[in-house]
């Protein structure tokens, strides 16, 4: 039994009222969402969402429960998927690959080597944040809210501090003690680029580079990354996507025409109320844009 069916209720307050049909990023509690994997399928399919891809931190975890799930749900299609954690110039960058075969095994090895730095850098963050707020128990009270201790990360630890009286929320949590420059943040060496999106295609998926807003980089950096990420293959970008406003809708719609690159569309649903669109509720593309899921969907 599932263990709070009121997760599963369709937060509509939350969804766009001109919604497209399909979410290609989205996490579990395979990684650092909240919800099981057929507990985010299911509230997909009570959104509507049509075309669905499930993209953990660095696992493929959930994939068989969530296939499991969608197969019982006709009109919701699920593609395998993963985001993977990399490095740039000093800057965390986030790949989504789409529709990759989960049991490649160039694919698996190179994941279990990016959750072991994980495991790595989740030590010396637990540090940094006892030593930040003069308590003991981080690592373990983190691994309390991670239903897979393989991949625990920020999200996980922010959840403990909140517990702890230490922010109103993840939100001032971050703010305040785990976002780059603050006490409790850990910066690692992911893999480059170029390794994330060959593990990707490797595994016949498509590689998206994911909400290109967030980037902590200069613009003459972003350019680098820009040129690196289609050197090595990679042609699609998230335009809508909860981190971006319209203002950076436009902005990479535009990059997505100049560069002929498929445009994505993905929430980053993480729980309930916790991001700008909930499953299945970020607005249509705007006109002139290539959608990388037309291929699903016509199949």
């Amino acid at each position: 039994m599932l263990r709070d069916q009121t997760l599963l209720e369709p937060a509509l307050a939350h969804v766009h009222p001109f919604t497209c049909g399909v979410d290609l990023h989205c996490h579990s509690n395979a990684s650092d969402g909240v919800l099981a994997p057929a507990q985010v399928v299911m509230r997909a399919a009570n959104n509507g969402v049509r075309l669905l891809a499930l993209t953990d931190h660095d696992t493929l975890d959930g994939l068989d429960e969530a296939l499991a799930c969608a197969r019982q749900h006709r009109g919701l299609r699920l593609l395998a998927g993963v985001e993977i954690s990399a490095s740039f110039c000093d800057a965390s960058v986030h790949i989504v690959g789409l529709d990759v075969d989960a049991d490649n095994a160039a694919l698996r090895a190179g994941l279990q080597r990016v959750r072991d730095g994980r495991a790595k850098r989740a030590e010396r963050m637990a540090a940094a944040i006892e030593a930040a707020l003069g308590v003991r128990g981080a690592l373990a009270g983190a691994m309390r809210f991670a239903q897979n201790p393989a991949v625990v990360g920020r999200a996980h630890f922010a959840r403990w501090m909140v517990e702890q009286g230490f922010g109103q929320d993840e939100a001032a949590v971050f703010q305040h003690y785990l976002n780059p420059g603050k006490p409790g943040y850990v910066a690692h060496d992911w893999v480059s680029v170029p390794e994330a999106v060959a593990w990707i295609q490797g595994a016949g998926g498509v590689a998206v580079l994911a909400h290109p807003a967030r980037l902590r980089l200069s613009l003459k950096a972003r350019s680098a990354l820009i040129r690196a990420f289609a050197g090595a293959g990679g042609a699609a970008v998230e335009v809508v996507c909860s981190a971006h406003d319209d203002k950076a809708v436009r902005r990479f719609a535009r990059l997505a025409q100049g560069l002929r690159w498929q445009a994505s569309v993905g929430s980053d649903f993480h729980a309930p109320g916790k991001a700008r669109f909930d499953l299945g509720g970020c607005p249509p593309l705007p006109p002139g844009q290539r959608p990388v899921w037309t291929r699903w969907l016509e199949d």
